[in-house]
């Protein structure tokens, strides 16, 4: 019985052990610039556009996913089903 204890029990580590947990600080405005410009020289206009509405919208990430086209044109009519290209 004290052999099926030592083989059965072991010693489990979380996985956030000695990571700072929580909420995290807010990014600076020396850093959303230079996030925006590190798009830009990328060329990466979808990561770009996303990133500007995250931040002028304050959207969280989960909702942030969630948005499709038809949610954020304004005055553009689409018709029912069809993807707009988007270069």
């Amino acid at each position: 019985m004290d052999q099926l204890l030592r083989f059965t029990s072991y010693h489990h580590e979380p996985w956030n052990k000695g990571k700072l947990v929580g909420q995290k600080a807010p990014l600076k405005l020396k850093d959303i610039w230079a996030i925006r410009v590190r798009l830009q020289l990328g060329e990466r206009a979808r990561e770009l556009a996303l990133f500007n509405l995250a931040i002028d919208s304050k959207l969280r990430s989960c909702d942030l996913v969630k948005l499709r086209v038809r949610d954020v044109t304004h005055g553009i009519v689409l018709p029912h089903g069809s993807d707009p290209v988007i270069s």
